[in-house]
C-alpha cells in the first residue's frame, strides 16, 4: 500500500503525463493540418508521395534533436519512421483521388 504523500506525488505526476498527451495530441494534429497541404500540393504538381532525401535528414535531425533533449535516438527515429509511414500513406491516398 502506498502511504498519502507518494499516492499525492503519483496523482501530481501522472495529471503532468496527462496534460503532456493531450498536448502531444494537439501538436500532431497540427502537424497532419500542414502534411495535408503538402499531400495535396504534391497530387497537384504530380510529385511523389515519399521523399527518400528529405526523410533521411528529418531523421538526421529528430535524432540530434533527441540527443539534446536527452531522449534515446532510436526511440525518436522509430517515432518519426511511423509518423512518416502515414504521411506517405497519406500523401499516396491524395494521389488517387
Amino acid at each position: 500500500m502506498i502511504d498519502g504523500s507518494a499516492a499525492q506525488e503519483l496523482e501530481e505526476i501522472r495529471a503532468s503525463i496527462d496534460n503532456i498527451d493531450a498536448a502531444l495530441v494537439h501538436l500532431l494534429a497540427e502537424r497532419f493540418k500542414c502534411t495535408k497541404r503538402v499531400g495535396k500540393l504534391k497530387a497537384a504538381h504530380k510529385l511523389p508521395a515519399a521523399d527518400p532525401s528529405r526523410e533521411a535528414r528529418q531523421i538526421e535531425r529528430l535524432r540530434a534533436k533527441a540527443l539534446e533533449a536527452d531522449l534515446d535516438p532510436a526511440f525518436a527515429e522509430k517515432f518519426l519512421n511511423f509518423t512518416i509511414e502515414e504521411v506517405i500513406r497519406h500523401h499516396e491516398a491524395f494521389q488517387e483521388d
